[in-house]
């Protein structure tokens, strides 16, 4: 008799078929691996409304402060706040922060120009509140500044920045350099901290072998069965 594989007369039994396979149940993430997954996966709303908020207030804060004192203090003698320590008198700088710089006024326009792009470019995809603040700070400082670079004389991309708060053995400044200032600190603090703008925390990756030897439970010093 002449049998097709597979068919009972030749079938051995040590060998499975595909009926009997048996089917290899698939191992589920580890809690350790959940919590991961989670971890990474940013948390909240995006924060686009409180870094407008924060940037639109620090600019019109900036704004008001060179409208007041450009019509109170140009041409005028400095007002003395802390003795000659910290002054108030208008200068108009063509550099960039604390008078650096001013020979290159349309680079330091564009350089502004770029820093708000890549800021609201980063905006898409914020959910840090920190984040949204520390950014909104140099959005409305760049804001601010790039305002005067373009409608100042003497002219367009080439505007002269309002500086009015002095301080001895220091610089002169105006509130968007300060706000930029601020901005820039907050965002090298969170940096440092490892938080990410969407929200996640940036973490060191532990060595594999690290990592098994925190997963094994504890012998309490008994030796492991078969060891001696």
């Amino acid at each position: 008799m002449i049998s097709t594989q597979g068919s009972p007369q030749t079938r051995d039994d040590a060998v499975p078929t595909p009926a009997d396979a048996v089917e290899v149940p698939v191992a589920e993430p580890t809690g350790a691996s959940v919590d991961a997954a989670t971890a990474e996966k940013p948390k909240g709303r995006r924060r686009i409304g409180v870094l407008l908020v924060v940037a639109v207030l620090a600019l019109l804060i900036d704004l008001g402060s060179k409208l007041l004192v450009v019509a109170r203090l140009e041409n005028h003698a400095a007002i003395k706040v802390i003795g000659d320590v910290l002054t108030l008198q208008v200068i108009r700088n063509s550099g960039a922060a604390f008078g650096m710089g001013q020979a290159l006024t349309v680079v330091f326009t564009v350089i502004a120009s770029s820093v708000i792009v890549v800021i609201w470019r980063i905006a898409r995809k914020l959910y840090s509140l920190p984040w949204a603040i520390a950014l909104g700070l140099l959005l409305g400082g760049a804001l601010g500044n790039l305002t005067d670079r373009l409608f100042r004389a003497p002219g367009v991309f080439r505007g002269h920045v309002v500086d009015f708060v002095s301080v001895q053995y220091f610089a002169v400044f105006n509130l968007a350099d300060s706000a930029i200032v601020c901005g820039g600190i907050l965002v090298v603090l969170l940096s440092f901290r490892g938080s990410n703008p969407d929200g996640t925390v940036h973490q060191e990756v532990e060595k594999p072998g690290k990592a098994e030897k925190a997963g094994k439970p504890e012998q309490d010093g008994k030796p492991e069965q078969g060891e001696k």
